[in-house]
């Protein structure tokens, strides 16, 4: 991890709450998100310090916030990646999936102000977050008879609206924030995600909330003896070659190398063993399927899947996610999130195959705020974040 360091000298107070803002080690950083304060946040995978050293071509910070942060009293803490603007000395600032903070706090002008001038001063000319709390919640069973030509998720009136979530937009439009992509899917990290529930629930309960067709492909995988295993470092090469039938199939491409994943396995795993892990569906000795899973604190998420596209009838994505769901239940998280599904609910657009296998694990979807972006002050720093926003569409 590529670590740019503050004089200590130059510490943000937070207004007069009587706690101040500074760079941290991984070690304290990771010893908060471990303790009961920082749990009950809900850090997610992107906001660890290991992310860091998956992403080339950033460099990072860590930051906290509280009484004393670097003797470890931090009430919030933030990973953030900095980019450079190709011939400036300025940077792009993004958290993903971040900050680490309470957000029910209706002064977040007491660690976001500090935070927003850290980064002025770090020679940042803008800074993009995304707030985790939820915005709007469909559930599997609502959406399933609403499917059509044309429809989309927010053409049906959710089973729930987040009154936090509401109130945090609000927060965040009244300082001067943009929602990316306005009301379309123009995040980095997607902004409708999938959750199953696991908290209060027997491993009975997941196999009822399966629908009927789940559970006829489990059965179906464990009679033609598909195998589930967790895999190692060694088969990733395999889980690329995989991913790539994947992309061309179904008609996406993430772009990621066999490198990238490589050094996702590493550096999540060095930060704490059994922390992502690949599972292997295996039938008569060859590997048919591979998906990923990685858990932080209470929460386990399905990160990527990929499959071949023969023996398809002996299920061994349902095989593969059914273990992933147990394994998950049986580490204690309180929710399996399968992470991005598309907004469609066409089912003749070739993306909402996706969200309808999904919706098979009697879940639900969840719109989540989005990734928000600002300038910050100053004309120079205006100009700069609109010549960053041309130069990414042209990419």
């Amino acid at each position: 991890m590529s670590a740019l360091l503050v004089p200590p000298s130059r510490v943000c107070h937070a207004g007069n709450r009587g706690f101040a803002l500074r760079t941290i080690t991984a070690e304290t950083y990771r010893a908060f998100l471990a303790s009961p304060d920082g749990a009950a946040l809900g850090a997610g995978f992107l906001q660890c310090p290991s992310w860091a050293d998956v992403k080339e071509g950033w460099r990072a910070r860590l930051l906290g916030w509280g009484p004393d942060p670097q003797a470890g009293a931090l009430t919030g803490v933030a990973l953030v990646l900095l980019r450079q603007l190709p011939g400036t000395r300025k940077y792009f600032a993004y958290l993903p999936e971040g900050p680490v903070a309470d957000w029910r706090d209706p002064d977040v002008d007491a660690w976001l102000t500090p935070l927003l001038e850290h980064l002025r001063r770090a020679g940042a000319f803008a800074v993009r977050i995304g707030p985790s709390p939820a915005y709007r919640r469909w559930n599997a069973a609502l959406l399933k008879p609403l499917t059509g030509p044309g429809r989309r998720l927010g053409d049906v009136l959710a089973s729930e609206v987040d009154p936090l979530g509401t109130a945090v937009a609000e927060r965040l439009r009244a300082r001067g924030w943009r929602r990316c992509g306005d009301d379309k899917d123009g995040d980095a990290q997607p902004r409708h995600v999938f959750h199953v529930p696991l908290a209060g629930r027997s491993t009975q309960d997941l196999w009822a909330g399966l629908n009927q067709e789940w559970r006829r492909n489990v059965r179906r995988a464990q009679k033609e003896g598909v195998e589930v295993v967790v895999g190692s470092a060694a088969e990733l090469p395999e889980f690329y070659r995989l991913l790539g039938i994947t992309e061309r199939r179904d008609g996406f491409r993430l772009g990621r190398s066999l490198a990238y994943y490589e050094r996702q396995y590493a550096a999540l795993n060095a930060e704490e063993p059994g922390r992502m892990k690949l599972y292997l569906a295996r039938h008569r000795g060859e590997i048919l399927a591979a998906h990923t899973m990685i858990t932080v604190g209470r929460r386990a998420w399905y990160q990527t899947g990929a499959s071949a596209d023969h023996r398809r009838e002996v299920r061994p994505s349902n095989a593969l996610q059914w273990r992933m769901l147990l394994d998950a239940h049986a580490l204690g998280a309180d929710v399996y999130d399968m992470r991005g599904v598309p907004s469609t609910l066409d089912p003749g657009e070739r993306a909402y195959g996706l969200l309808r296998w999904k919706l098979g694990t009697g879940g639900h979807v969840v719109e989540t705020l989005g990734e928000w972006e600002r300038p910050l002050g100053g004309s120079a720093n205006h100009t700069l974040h609109r010549a960053f926003q041309a130069y990414l569409n042209r990419r």
